[in-house]
């Protein structure tokens, strides 16, 4: 797992000499380990042995990975494939997404897997036709490589493509045309077929409830119809984990064939002797425990979960059967060896974690003592506490996980879980189970439909106190991203914290976990600031931060797919950065680019007052009708609402804030909005910033000519473009770092290539968000810093 998890982390992949090293290393410790006797010496030769293993295993498959990339003469280009459908498509007959592989040699340097994007033209009718597991089809794809945004504490888009094997992104165009149906070409395609099977009945039998959703992802691990907002109230509730195949699913289930195979073994003969002496019944009831579970946990999708509890019921069948002892942390542990092994970007998942980490939790502290000689009514007591013990050890224990990998704790969560558990456990889930069976039984399909209703009427009585716990105010606390090492200390007081009774100190290591869930991130000291130009695709947000104060400057973009900046971005950076709320919002103008996701940020965070070219109360109203699903949450106003004028200004911390434009009202909506746009200077003790919106050259003559002073850091006027970033603007800041915030291959070709030469001539470095993630800059006493998040956070699988 470190070897692994090292590989993982790396800026880039060791070369061909270090493999080899590698290699020569692992062979050493083998032969060390071989030839030891001592103990110490063997573990130190063991543990060498596994760091170099899997350092090597790692290694190769990304390098095999990294090998399989778009040609530079297929990106952003057309090119004709034809493709197998190879994992369950995700979407409606108006557009679709799936996983494809090719299934006949394309032209050298396009990838083997690909995510593919159908979309029907607008008006088209009756749509995209069905889309099955195992179809050949013949594509004209526009080739792209995997990008996506990138920001500080954020989600990784081009980590999540890499680990699942995809190595381009293709967008249809024209009109496929199917060649065959195969859905029996491969393994993984059978069982994806069967997967759709039992989706389709599923979703017959469950209809259009809300929560059927959730009973599919627990029957079968498809989660990709889930809402937003019941995510939401999950992740706040703390029941996240039980909307999905869990151990206990997997356990259940070949636990049950295992019994029902040993028991029928017994029993039965072959040529007048009982099997049970050719085979013991034991020995006979794993193998089918084992198979059914493999079974089931290819068919709910082959998760971290199901791999996890398949490999532990092997490593335990199989201590049994060869009646060697094995301990509990040592199934674990060879489990964990086996997932990685067989997927070395498992760790990457913040799933991986918290599922191995629960499960951990749970063999340490589920041996408590149990009175068994007690009365009924004691021991029913006595089962109570245990209980109640076990979900608060287990909530505990897991905080520093979630505080890190979620930034959220749960305080709601024993609640919830108490009622959930045991309902999602032993009666939802069955009843999904029973209804998935059902599904796929000609003539079944009453019986099916029953059993979904009871399985979302279970539900939705479940959901009655969950919900109320979820909404509470008091459900959940953000915690701000704190560096690894507070982890590891938090990690290891929960460890010292769940010893035995009468360890020294025991219930001191639960302290440990506080400077993780209290800690904040520096703050520039008085008279200086920092800037975040956050990456946000085709739009613009950028936080200025001062010593006690927040100002967030334009609130990015809407996606007409459905969610924006806001929400995605935005909020959670705030939350990352330990901002509770926004002092200043600065909307500098009314496009959407610009103004999407401020219902989002004033749902994440209250704001204390805003400015802007327009009115910003009536936009919100207008936004809200027009928008009604965005923002599910309450959206509160700006407490004071100001229009943004020329000459304004207010100090903060010693730091100077200035509107230089615009000079009048708003011409109104059916004028030129961009030359409205709010633009603010930035003034500390050493060093300015100046924040432009999306200004063209005109209004650019216009500070200049207002006497514009020089600055240090200036945010590209509209995104770079070809009308904007004038030579008298250039020349007038004489900047030494120029950001422009564009999307990755956005249609309006931002910035400029002029623009961008223009900017460096001057003697500015010049950033740009598609290629630079995030820009951050800080103004201190020591100078003024600029850098990257692709630099800071780089991967090996970055880039290409």
């Amino acid at each position: 797992m470190a070897g692994a998890g090292l590989v993982q982390v790396a800026p880039r992949l060791p070369g061909a000499g270090a493999a080899w090293l590698l290699a020569a290393s692992c062979v050493a410790a083998l032969g060390a380990l071989l030839r030891l006797r001592q103990g110490g010496a063997r573990a130190c030769a063991a543990a060498a042995l596994g760091l170099c293993a899997g350092l090597l295993n790692a290694g190769a498959q990304a390098q095999w990975r990294l090998d399989d990339a778009l040609a530079d003469e297929h990106h952003d280009a057309v090119s004709r494939v034809v493709l197998r459908i190879a994992e369950l498509p995700d979407g409606d007959d108006r557009g679709q997404r799936f996983l494809a592989e090719l299934a006949e040699p394309a032209a050298p340097g396009i990838p083997f897997r690909i995510q593919v994007a159908w979309q029907a033209a607008p008006g088209a009718s009756p749509g995209l036709p069905a889309l099955l597991p195992g179809q050949v089809w013949r594509m004209a794809l526009v080739l792209r490589r995997p990008h996506g945004l990138l920001n500080p504490a954020g989600p990784d888009a081009e980590g999540r493509c890499f680990a699942r094997g995809v190595r381009a992104v293709g967008t249809v165009r024209g009109q496929p045309r199917l060649l065959a149906d195969r859905p029996w070409a491969t393994p993984g395609v059978a069982i994806a077929r069967a997967r759709h099977h039992v989706r389709e009945g599923l979703r017959a039998a469950l209809g259009e409830h809300r929560y059927a959703p959730v009973l599919i992802a627990l029957a079968i691990g498809d989660q990709a119809g889930v809402a937003r907002e019941d995510w939401r109230l999950f992740n706040r509730s703390g029941i996240t984990h039980l909307v999905s195949i869990s151990g206990m699913h997997v356990t259940s289930i070949a636990a049950i064939a295992g019994l029902l195979v040993a028991g029928a073994w017994r029993r039965a003969r072959w040529r007048g002797a009982g099997l049970a002496e050719y085979a013991p019944a034991r020995v006979a009831g794993g193998a089918a425990a084992a198979a059914v579970a493999l079974l089931y946990c290819l068919l709910a999708g082959w998760g971290v979960p199901a791999r996890r509890t398949f490999f532990m019921l092997s490593v335990v069948l199989a201590a049994s059967v060869s009646r060697l002892p094995v301990s509990a942390d040592r199934v674990l542990a060879c489990a964990a060896a086996a997932v990685v092994a067989l997927d070395p970007w498992a760790p990457t998942a913040p799933g991986f974690w918290l599922s191995f980490g629960a499960v951990a939790i749970l063999l340490r502290i589920a041996d408590a003592p149990f009175d068994a000689e007690a009365g009924w009514r004691t021991r029913w007591a006595a089962r109570f506490a245990q209980a109640a013990r076990l979900q608060l050890m287990v909530t505990l224990g897991l905080t520093p996980l979630l505080a890190f990998l979620v930034r959220q704790v749960s305080l709601g969560s024993p609640l919830a879980n108490a009622v959930a558990i045991p309902a999602v456990t032993f009666v939802v889930t069955p009843l999904a189970l029973l209804c998935a069976a059902l599904s796929i039984v000609p003539g079944a399909e009453c019986l099916a439909a029953l059993a979904g209703r009871a399985g979302l009427h279970a539900f939705d009585l479940t959901m009655a106190p969950v919900a109320w716990v979820g909404n509470a105010e008091w459900a959940s606390i953000p915690v701000a991203a704190a560096p690894w090492p507070w982890l590891a200390l938090a990690v290891a007081g929960m460890a010292w914290a769940l010893q035995v009774r009468g360890w020294p100190g025991r219930r001191l290591g639960w302290a440990c976990m506080l400077p993780l869930l209290f800690w904040r991130p520096d703050r520039p000291e008085p008279g200086y600031w920092r800037m975040s130009a956050l990456d946000v695709g085709q739009g613009s947000a950028i936080l200025v931060e001062t010593a006690s104060q927040a100002l967030l400057f334009d609130a990015g973009p809407r996606h007409y797919g459905g969610g924006d900046a806001g929400e995605r971005v935005i909020a959670p950076f705030l939350q990352a950065r330990g901002i509770r709320q926004l002092d200043v919002l600065v909307l500098s103008h009314a496009d959407m680019d610009h103004v999407g996701g401020a219902r989002a940020v004033l749902a994440a965070v209250p704001v204390l007052r805003s400015h802007a070219s327009f009115d910003v109360e009536a936009f919100l109203r207008r936004d809200a009708a027009v928008w009604p699903d965005a923002g599910a949450a309450a959206t509160a106003p700006p407490r004071d609402m100001r229009r943004c004028r020329r000459g304004e200004r207010w100090e903060a911390d010693g730091v100077t804030f200035t509107f230089l434009h615009p000079a009048r009202e708003s011409r109104g909506p059916e004028e030129d909005r961009n030359a409205d746009s709010c633009v603010l200077r930035v003034e500390g003790a050493r060093h300015s910033l100046l924040l432009t919106g999306d200004v063209s050259v005109a209004q650019e003559r216009e500070l200049a000519a207002a006497g514009l002073p020089a600055t240090d850091v200036v945010l590209a006027p509209h995104h770079g473009s070809a009308s904007s970033s004038g030579r008298e603007l250039v020349a007038a800041t004489a900047a030494g770092h120029a950001i422009a915030q564009v999307g990755h291959l956005n249609r309006f070709r931002h910035p400029a290539r002029a623009v961008e030469q223009r900017w460096i001539r001057a003697g500015a470095a010049f950033w740009r968000s598609d290629r630079n993630g995030a820009v951050m800059a800080q103004s201190g006493p020591a100078g003024l810093e600029v850098w990257a998040q692709r630099e800071q956070g780089r991967r090996y699988w970055h880039g290409r």
